[in-house]
């Protein structure tokens, strides 16, 4: 069920979601966490349905916050989801304009569930320092999206300057399963130190930088970072060791050939991680991602180009 409500108040809007838990059951209840997604509006059906995927594993409010930037006049225009079209949430849509878009804090704050974890998501373009925002001070995670953001690597640098506990980013995320291929390959005999690592990746990805600033925080070696056009993502790591080297090779962006000295080549499925599942992954945890923190802010300056 989509409700609009035109020329509100969020004091309006979280009365009409209390009115429809009493006519319509626990809409609220079981909830574990708020959502704050900062968003532009081409950016909220995709956001909506990212988060109403993850919500299925961490049942959550939602609030989006998506300023009508063509409009000058002080107005709130705000939209409640519920049921089919919130998945296992409840969606709150807001739209404010003029200068009710400098007060985002002030619009989200009547909207919290009371005692819940706050988590504020900026799915494209982030601010200097999410945790100087007004909504990132209030929350205990801060999720941004390199990837998505205009200038991708840039914004993994700024980040890496404003680095504060609480952050992280999907760039981050969408090389877990690549993190753990490589640990598994390096976890066999004959466990020889690696002496190089050579990274190849869409050239202005930034998940190819920080999987290459993590082998280079973890395995205090020299890591170079190739960078390639007409390509999706990571395509090749190579760990050079004494005994030969260990490279994983996805040129097509969807299978890993494994090839280790001494043993036939596996073929593991490693497809591009969607936004949904790296949403999802982030939420299972509210602590500070430590190593994160230590990959953005030295790992990066480890690596050669």
């Amino acid at each position: 069920m989509i409700i609009d409500l035109p020329e509100t108040t969020t004091n309006a809007v979280n009365k009409r979601l209390v009115k429809l838990r009493d006519e319509g059951g626990a809409v609220a209840l079981g909830r574990v966490l708020t959502l704050v997604v900062l968003a532009e509006e081409a950016d909220v059906e995709d956001a909506v349905a990212a988060a109403n995927g993850a919500s299925r594993e961490h049942p959550c409010r939602v609030v989006v916050v998506a300023p009508a930037n063509k409009r000058t006049s002080a107005r709130l225009d705000a939209q409640i989801r519920i049921g089919g079209d919130a998945g296992a949430s409840e969606v709150i849509v807001l739209r404010p304009s003029g200068p009710l878009v400098a007060h985002t804090d002030t619009l989200v704050m009547p909207l919290l569930l009371p005692d819940a974890p706050i988590v504020a998501w900026w799915p494209r373009e982030t601010p200097d320092n999410p945790s100087a925002d007004p909504v990132g001070q209030m929350a205990h995670r801060r999720i941004t999206d390199a990837v998505n953001a205009g200038k991708s690597l840039q914004t993994l640098q700024r980040l890496s300057r404003s680095h504060h506990p609480g952050d992280t980013d999907l760039a981050w995320t969408r090389v877990t399963l690549w993190r753990g291929l490589i640990a598994a390959a390096l976890d066999q005999p004959p466990y020889e130190s690696v002496t190089a690592v050579e990274v190849e990746g869409e050239e202005h990805h930034p998940s190819v930088d920080i999987l290459a600033a993590w082998l280079a925080q973890q395995l205090k070696c020299q890591v170079k970072l190739v960078r390639r056009r007409g390509v999706s993502g990571i395509t090749k790591v190579t760990l050079e060791r004494k005994g030969g080297p260990i490279v994983l090779s996805r040129p097509d962006g969807r299978i890993v050939t494994l090839t280790q000295p001494g043993q036939p080549d596996r073929r593991i499925s490693l497809p591009l991680r969607q936004l949904e599942e790296c949403l999802t992954e982030e939420l299972r945890r509210l602590d500070p991602d430590e190593v994160y923190g230590e990959v953005l802010t030295k790992g990066l300056a480890r690596i050669v180009e």
